[in-house]
């Protein structure tokens, strides 16, 4: 499995109503220090792909994409329908992060 398919793999068990960062996800994929070939490897999701791309996140609790745009909306939106709440564009990192038991 190349590191794209590691990647997406740990994508797709994200569990509903929690979140990733990217560096989560390169050290879930055995990929410590890649958090930005992570966040390459989602811009490039094939179209119409089934993966919750959606609950990938930056560190600080934000949508990487920029505000008010439409993906943002749309990542937003999905999250919500998912019981995560936002408070000015944020929302709680430690109460939504995806935790490996």
């Amino acid at each position: 499995m190349n590191k794209r398919e590691r990647i997406w793999q740990v994508v797709s068990r994200i569990p509903h109503g929690k979140v990733a960062t990217y560096g989560q996800l390169a050290r879930l994929a055995d990929l410590p220090g890649y958090a930005r070939y992570v966040g390459y490897t989602m811009k490039m999701l094939p179209s119409g792909n089934k993966l919750p791309w959606f609950r990938v996140v930056n560190s600080k609790g934000e949508l990487s994409f920029p505000k008010h745009s439409a993906q943002y909306r749309a990542q937003q939106e999905k999250l919500e329908a998912e019981g995560i709440v936002f408070s000015e564009g944020k929302f709680c990192l430690q109460t939504y992060q995806w935790k490996i038991d």
